[in-house]
């Protein structure tokens, strides 16, 4: 790990800052999906730590999915064009979904997954992002539980990552910019 934390500026958000903020989504979602059976669905691969802290954090019944996106491949920019890499398999239908994304920025990817999601005729769907990169948006699509802002900064640590490395990192921090430029 002295390797990955040479190529950072910064740590943005640390373990403690981390698992608080977790901990209370995980509940406030507790408390919104009482009595729902909600399905919580992890985009992979960058959503893995947090869906698997954030269901510890529940107090409710719940399933959960995957679902496999490319949009980014081994860029710093998304493409604008999501595939579907790896489907859900539970039949979401009447369901109440939440969907459960590292990280938003264009909005484009979020976007396709909810419509995406909406079209197998769930009940409702939410979305969950740990990190709401808004500066970047290039379209408004409605997030309703996160975790952290932040500006422009390429990110990485806690399931983010760059070219598959820096996932796991216990901490979110800033990538120098000549690692990946």
């Amino acid at each position: 790990m002295d390797s990955m934390i040479n190529n950072l500026t910064a740590v943005l958000f640390d373990e403690v800052a981390i698992r608080k903020r977790i901990k209370d989504i995980g509940y406030e979602l507790s408390k919104v999906y009482a009595d729902k059976n909600p399905v919580l669905i992890c985009i992979l691969k960058g959503s893995i730590v947090f869906m698997s802290d954030l269901i510890r954090y529940m107090t409710i019944p719940l399933e959960i999915d995957f679902l496999s996106i490319a949009s980014y491949g081994h860029s710093n920019k998304s493409s604008g064009v999501v595939k579907i890499r790896k489907d859900i398999e539970l039949d979401i239908t009447g369901r109440d979904v939440i969907i459960v994304e590292d990280i938003i920025d264009s909005g484009l990817s979020l976007q396709y997954i909810r419509e995406y999601l909406q079209h197998h005729n769930a009940k409702s769907v939410a979305t969950c992002v740990l990190i709401n990169k808004k500066c970047l948006r290039d379209i408004e699509v409605k997030i309703d539980y996160f975790g952290f802002e932040v500006e422009e900064e390429f990110i990485v640590g806690f399931g983010l990552d760059y070219a598959e490395r820096y996932r796991n990192l216990p901490y979110i921090g800033i990538l120098k910019k000549e690692v990946y430029s």
